[in-house]
């Protein structure tokens, strides 16, 4: 099988605070035979500036479009929130010409153009699309057995739908079918598309809790045994949140977070010191009891 080719997208988040998530997704990619290149001058999503000036959000991801197109290559994100920014921007620009030509002309000074002729793409999207199921499954040497997971999508994955077009917004099947792959069940849960409470930490900490400890509760009661991300801020939210959760409310939840690539690489073979299984502040090493 060729290796297909990627530039990858970190962001900001997961070199900072989730390096697992990098770490694991690599280990993945490499025995998928996913190329992955990293192109050192690649910026800020623009995710922060959103809300606060349009423009320098539509600049910062034009410029880290412009990069990749450079180099002939479609992105691949970890981090949803940086999925969304890219794909909002992509879009964007190629809908209005006017703001395009204005943008070129910063991007000018740096020798840099947006044509838009590149697409972004996130890392469960090149697994479920550009892999495929089969071949995944080829490589799961050690399926998991009773393991009852309860996958979270993240709200930037299935919002705007005619935008992100990642999965169906009301009934996705993507992330399920992906964790079935390793072997796991995927349950069914209520609070499932609901917020993981991220966007309000630094804001209202209570209201932040809150949502995480809905979902804490619903997941559990639904019968998972760990959370499934694909998303470093929701990653964080259910591994660092739910400790500070249970030491301010003096609470008692452990229903831990796993990154997909985590798990699916521990289904693989891979080594959990690969896959910064450690790096989780909410222990997950039982994990291993599930597997055949």
């Amino acid at each position: 099988m060729k290796k297909k080719k990627f530039a990858l997208f970190l962001g900001c988040t997961i070199p900072a605070r989730v390096q697992q998530f990098d770490r694991s997704a690599r280990a993945v990619l490499d025995k998928l035979k996913v190329d992955v290149v990293d192109i050192r001058e690649f910026n800020c999503c623009g995710y922060p500036m959103r809300n606060a000036d349009f423009k320098a959000y539509i600049l910062f991801s034009a410029r880290n479009l412009a990069l990749a197109e450079k180099q002939g290559l479609d992105i691949m994100t970890l981090c949803m929130c940086c999925f969304s920014s890219l794909k909002k921007a992509n879009h964007v620009l190629k809908e209005d010409k006017s703001l395009r030509q204005e943008i070129n002309t910063w991007l000018g000074k740096e020798h840099l153009t947006f044509n838009g002729d590149r697409k972004v793409t996130h890392f469960l999207s090149v697994l479920y699309h550009d892999v495929g199921q089969e071949k995944i499954k080829e490589n799961v040497i050690h399926p998991f057995k009773d393991l009852k997971i309860a996958t979270h999508h993240g709200c930037h994955a299935l919002r705007p739908s005619d935008i992100m077009q990642f999965d169906d917004p009301v009934a996705p099947v993507l992330f399920d079918t992906l964790v079935k792959t390793t072997g796991a069940q995927s349950i069914d849960w209520p609070l499932k598309l609901e917020c993981c409470g991220a966007p309000l930490l630094g804001v209202n900490d209570d209201l932040s809790m809150d949502l995480t400890e809905k979902k804490l509760i619903n997941g559990k009661e639904a019968g998972a045994d760990y959370l499934c991300v694909a998303c470093p801020w929701c990653h964080l939210q259910f591994d660092s949140v739910q400790q500070m959760l249970n030491t301010r409310r003096k609470t008692d939840h452990h229903l831990p977070s796993i990154l997909y690539p985590q798990l699916l690489g521990l289904g693989m073979g891979i080594k959990g010191r690969l896959l910064g299984i450690k790096m989780n502040q909410m222990k997950i090493s039982g994990i291993e009891a599930f597997l055949s």
